[in-house]
């Protein structure tokens, strides 16, 4: 049961975080480039650790 309530509140997490940075990077496409590719860099990297918590509490 703790599995598939994990898979499902990661799922949900991950597409509430996908529109959020897409929402986000909407504003930055007239920015610098190095903005935008920073944003996106922390972007791809920062939804690994609250994944990584969910995970860890679905396996326990």
């Amino acid at each position: 049961m703790r599995k598939a309530l994990g898979a499902l509140i990661l799922i949900g997490g991950l597409i509430a975080y996908c529109v959020a940075v897409a929402e986000i990077g909407a504003h930055l496409v007239g920015m610098h480039l190095a903005i935008q590719t920073v944003f996106y860099v922390v972007a791809g990297i920062l939804w690994v650790w609250p994944a990584a918590r969910v995970v860890r509490w679905a396996q326990r």
